[in-house]
């Protein structure tokens, strides 16, 4: 077993941005642990295309906002962690899962609110709570955030401030966790053309070119344009950067 190897969990990396973040990790020559919330077999595809590129991958089932299963997650993880590479402890954490609800903030259902805040901050603060013991000295951690925390657009209110929420939150995060030289940063996608924003760009392909005319490299973001970023950061190239929003948006809105 390759103990020098590292290894990144990628939560939601079944689909979207987490497959692209979690292939693009292991063209750096980094392992991945994925989650997946329902879609199995597409975190096996995705785990069956690391490999294909020589990369070493597991799938493990998470629902990123139930807090209370993350005790048994965590001891899953640990268990493939031991099983698969010899190891106790892993490198980098991805908290990439997510999910879209558009409505304007006068029609939003504390339902809806709860579910959005559940996977999106208190998932994400809890989660990595639960797996800082674990996180490897010198490792790092990457929150998704959305351009939505720097422009606006109606429907997107709620999900808009739980993301401003995960933006303060790296920054105390880099601070608390500086001295162990784990790094914290947030990469903030602007529109992708992925299935989180469900059948909303087949339903209505014009807003595909009204985002495109609204950025100034001409067109809608793709999950591609997103993972090399997160994966980048990673790495040792991107040592000295910490406690950043990076924008990934093409120049959306400028």
């Amino acid at each position: 077993m390759d103990k020098q190897r590292k290894i990144a969990l990628v939560t939601g990396g079944s689909r979207g941005l987490g497959r692209d973040s979690a292939i693009s990790l292991a063209k750096k020559g980094i392992d991945v642990v994925i989650t997946y919330n329902s879609q199995k077999e597409k975190a096996d595809e995705t785990v069956a295309e690391i490999e294909k590129i020589g990369g070493k991958a597991a799938a493990l089932q998470l629902d990123a906002g139930n807090i209370s299963s993350f005790e048994n997650f965590k001891l899953q993880f640990l268990e493939v962690l031991e099983k698969k590479w010899g190891k106790k402890h892993f490198d980098f954490l991805i908290n990439n899962a997510g999910f879209g609800i558009y409505s304007p903030v006068a029609e939003l259902t504390e339902e809806q609110f709860d579910s959005l805040m559940n996977v999106h901050f208190k998932g994400v603060f809890f989660l990595t709570q639960k797996l800082l013991s674990v996180l490897a000295d010198d490792g790092g951690i990457v929150n998704i955030s959305s351009g939505l925390t720097r422009f606006t657009v109606p429907g997107s209110g709620a999900y808009a401030a739980m993301k401003g929420a995960v933006e303060i939150l790296t920054k105390y995060m880099a601070k608390e966790l500086g001295a162990r030289g784990i790094r914290v940063n947030t990469v903030a996608p602007g529109a992708i053309n992925t299935e989180f924003s469900g059948d909303r760009y087949v339903k209505h392909p014009e807003i595909k070119d009204q985002i495109g005319a609204q950025t100034a490299l001409g067109r809608i973001g793709e999950a591609t344009d997103i993972g090399g970023v997160v994966a980048s950061l990673c790495t040792d190239d991107m040592g000295w950067v910490n406690a950043q929003r990076i924008e990934a948006s093409g120049g959306m809105m400028l």
